[in-house]
This record gives structure tokens, sequence and C-alpha cells, in this order.
């Protein structure tokens, strides 16, 4: 069963440390539960979100990669 997407954000053509902004401002206003679905092209984002989520609580639930796009889906704990 497929997870529902409560927020998407769109840090695509952003770099470093932009996508992890946007997305700590987007887990700032979900409820314990809830997820969000980050879109980035910055190749440096798949480690800093793996970093943010171990030092953050939140699940990372998957990290896609395709065409040049990477595609985060987390949980906020």
């Amino acid at each position: 069963m497929e997870q529902a997407i409560n927020q998407e954000v769109d840090a695509r053509g952003l770099n470093c440390p932009l996508p992890i902004l946007r997305i700590k401002k987007a887990l700032n206003t979900l409820q314990t539960g809830e997820v969000v679905r980050m879109r980035a092209t910055d190749p440096g984002s798949v480690k800093d979100i793996v970093a943010f989520c171990n030092q953050t609580g939140t699940e990372l639930l998957s990290s896609e990669e395709g065409e040049g796009e990477f595609v985060f889906t987390m949980k906020k704990n």
C-alpha cells in the first residue's frame, strides 16, 4: 500500500543547503506521522537527506534517483 503524501517540496535547481532548509521548513508544518516528498536535482542532497534524517529522527521512507532527479519520501516522527 502506498503512503499518502501530505506535502510536496520542489527543490529542483537548488543547491546545498537550500534543499535541506526547504525540507526542514516543510516538516515544521506537519504533524507527527505525516509524510513529505521532496524532489531535488543536487546530487549532494542524497547524503544530506540521509544525514538530516539521522540527526532529526525523521524516517526516510524512500530515496529514488532517475533522469537527474532525486525523490525523497520522509515521515515526521
